[in-house]
């Protein structure tokens, strides 16, 4: 088999002499060589040296050092997490989850199609789509072929803010994450259709201008393309020769995760602190991987788990709603126990870093403002109202006017917003 020829399934995996062999099964009989793996949960398992064993760490980093050749990635981190990424595509069925991979940039000609070029040569039974729709997708992942890679170029056009809703293809992304994730469809004709379910579990990576849903970016793994600065340099990608070299790359790990993959099934890497929920979720396979590998691949990755996990923390600034508890926390109030409506909508429009002052095209109102926050409740499990407050703008006259408590507002900031910042300053002397 030559290594322009599509990658057979990793169950049909063969090698050529110049090759290293997979590791035999873990049922082999004794003293086959084959690994004999200990039950254990959290920390990997002793495993008897294999003399056909393949070098983890070495193998990574050379996928690491081909990026390197072709991608110019922001940080270290990011070299890291792609190559653990790569690996972990030959392992999918090893795992509870996987994350996506997303090549995200704010201009044209960063390098986003160039890194997902470079990704298609390593990974197993790659599928390159570009405006697919999620029928075609899911059809894909459930066909009689095994599951491909996807790797959903310009996905801008799907999910920019041109290019509108598209609650199908998202729902299929974000369903796609977990293996016990499942796309419902209607089969049959007529008055004869059933209900059917197509399994959606896949590996993913994306490319495309601006950014995500919230949905997809919590379930992504982010790299922040850039353009090139003029001291950068990258080799040239010559698809006809270097393709055959990642396709090599690429059999390499299909054939190293066939050994490993004992000792990544069920197993639950330490976590760095402070990282758990969702990020635990996107990162767990990969660490995985790290663990398996050795080296330095371990603290590596953990290193690059806690760079871009909190990368993507600052860059995120949740959901609209959450923006606006967290300008009403931080901006408006910010000690006071209550604002009339026209008072809090004048200073959140004067904050120049916010949305506000040009929501969808026009200044945020009173009507906007009061429907946003009756989706959220006070401690006493009611929606957040304006309520009756009364000024005296002219001595001696006391006037009603509609506004908002802090009060009502408190139990919301402690479950939705993020830490309020530091203040810079001291804190002044009790008197």
């Amino acid at each position: 088999m030559t290594s322009t020829e599509p990658r057979p399934a990793l169950k049909s995996l063969t090698t050529t002499p110049d090759q290293t062999s997979p590791a035999e099964p873990a049922d082999a009989p004794a003293g086959s060589g084959a690994p004999k793996v200990a039950a254990r949960q959290g920390a990997l398992s002793a495993v008897r040296a294999d003399p056909q064993a393949i070098d983890g760490a070495a193998l990574l980093a050379e996928v690491e050092a081909f990026h390197r050749r072709f991608n110019i990635f922001p940080s270290d981190a990011c070299y890291v997490a792609v190559a653990l990424w790569d690996a972990h595509a030959h392992l999918l069925d090893a795992f509870d989850s996987t994350p996506r991979l997303a090549f995200l940039s704010p201009e044209p000609g960063s390098g986003k199609s160039r890194a997902l070029e470079i990704v298609e040569t390593l990974v197993p039974r790659p599928m390159v789509a570009v405006n697919a729709s999620a029928a075609a997708l899911f059809r894909a992942v459930s066909g009689p072929d095994g599951r491909p890679t996807i790797l959903f170029d310009e996905v801008d056009t799907v999910f920019g803010p041109k290019a509108g809703e598209n609650e199908e293809l998202r729902g299929f992304l974000n369903a796609g994450h977990r293996r016990t994730g499942v796309t419902y469809r209607c089969v049959g004709d007529g008055g004869n259709q059933t209900v059917q379910a197509f399994p959606s579990y896949a590996v993913v990576a994306v490319a495309g201008l601006g950014s995500l849903p919230d949905t997809i970016l919590t379930r992504s793994i982010i790299i922040r393309m850039r353009r090139r600065a003029p001291n950068e340099k990258v080799e040239p990608f010559r698809q006809r020769i270097h393709e055959r070299q990642g396709n090599a790359l690429g059999k390499r790990l299909a054939a190293w995760a066939e050994q490993i993959r004992s000792n990544v099934e069920g197993v639950f890497p330490a976590m760095p602190d402070g990282v758990t929920d969702r990020p635990a979720d996107v990162w767990e396979p990969l660490l995985a991987v790290a663990d398996a590998a050795g080296g330095t691949w371990p603290d590596r990755a953990r290193a690059a788990c806690v760079e871009l996990v909190t990368a993507a923390k600052v860059d995120d600034k949740g959901s609209l709603g959450i923006r606006l508890l967290t300008d009403l926390r931080d901006h408006v109030f910010n000690g006071i126990d209550r604002l009339p409506t026209v008072a809090i909508l004048d200073r959140l429009c004067s904050l120049d870093e916010s949305p506000w002052a040009d929501l969808y095209g026009k200044p945020l109102d009173a009507r906007r403002l009061s429907k946003m926050l009756r989706d959220y409740q006070t401690a006493d499990n009611t929606p957040i109202t304006a309520r009756n407050i009364k000024s005296s703008i002219t001595p001696g006259v006391s006037s009603v006017m509609k506004g908002y408590y802090a009060t009502d507002l408190h139990d919301a900031w402690q479950r939705y917003c993020p830490p309020p910042p530091e203040s810079p300053l001291p804190p002044l002397p009790d008197l």
